[in-house]
């Protein structure tokens, strides 16, 4: 039952993640004033299928010069970690609703920092290692920030178990109670995804699209759905931490997708950040201020236990 669950578990976020890329299109489509895609099946709905079939049919390069078991590799192990992340998911059914299931969410998340850059690294091309140095400076940066938001949350809740926060959230949302943190959370797991204003792992003025740029076909596809499902399970966390959290109803599926709307939203608005202003807010402002948040809500803890004692 287990295989089976986390099997069905994998198609549907497969599906979501297709169906992600449509969404994508059309809302940016409708921000610049255009269509977007609009002829394959009915208003476009059989887009993302076909591009697919175009991706996966193309012919595979294989640069000369590319260490080639890590260049093959890396693609295909992004995707897995991006997965094997959805499988802390609180399901009712008990699927690997562990304890420790934020524990495992922060192993994984910075898991797949190693995979961009051996992706960078093994191309063996200027362009491409650069944008995996970015990359690691990058999440490397936001990391530390996020672990220290969700230390807040966690204070809170005073467990690592996901379906805890659904429990805390029944009568108010935490984002009522920690609005700013909760901000600070959305900007930070931009960055993580790698998302506009903070594409800089592959900015096509400079990099020719970074690390990925060695990658056709079978390969770039893999790497294009590792990013979506991680956009996808990013607003899923962020409904679990402080949109109510409420698993077992469909309302959280519109939150879902409301979040995953944000994503792209920001995408359609924003210009991209410059490089080294992004290190400024993650270092100098992020830092500091989940730092006196986290001291802030221990403190608090700390003082209703001493009531309760």
């Amino acid at each position: 039952m287990v295989l089976l669950s986390s099997l069905l578990l994998v198609l549907c976020v497969l599906v979501g993640v297709a169906f992600l890329t449509l969404l994508e299109r059309k809302v940016l489509g409708y921000i610049q004033i255009r269509k977007g895609p609009n002829k394959v099946g009915y208003m476009g709905l059989l887009q993302p299928f076909s591009d697919a079939i175009k991706l996966f049919t193309k012919e595979q390069i294989y640069p000369f010069m590319s260490n080639y078991y890590l260049y093959y590799m890396s693609p295909i192990f992004n995707l897995f970690l991006s997965l094997l992340l959805w499988m802390c998911l609180p399901m009712l059914s008990n699927l690997f609703n562990f304890n420790l299931g934020i524990l495992f969410i922060l192993c994984i998340s910075s898991l797949s920092v190693y995979t961009i850059m051996l992706a960078g690294w093994s191309s063996n091309s200027n362009y491409a290692m650069l944008g995996g140095m970015r990359a690691v400076a990058q999440t490397i940066s936001y990391e530390v920030s996020l672990s220290l938001i969700l230390l807040s949350f966690l204070f809170m809740v005073l467990s690592l178990n996901l379906l805890e926060f659904m429990k805390f959230q029944k009568f108010i949302w935490f984002i009522f109670l920690m609005f700013p943190l909760c901000l600070m959370w959305f900007v930070s797991s931009l960055a993580e995804t790698n998302r506009t204003p903070f594409d800089f792992a592959e900015g096509e003025s400079e990099l020719v699209s970074g690390f990925n740029v060695e990658y056709s076909s079978g390969g770039f596809a893999l790497i294009f759905l590792a990013e979506y499902s991680n956009i996808l399970f990013m607003s899923m966390l962020c409904c679990m931490l402080f949109l109510g959290g409420d698993f077992s109803s469909m309302l959280f599926m519109l939150k879902l997708v409301f979040m995953s709307f944000m994503w792209i939203w920001v995408r359609g608005t924003l210009p991209r950040f410059r490089y080294d202003k992004l290190m400024y807010l993650a270092w100098k402002s992020f830092l500091p201020i989940s730092l006196n948040y986290l001291m802030f809500f221990f403190g608090m803890k700390l003082f209703i236990l001493s009531l309760l004692i």
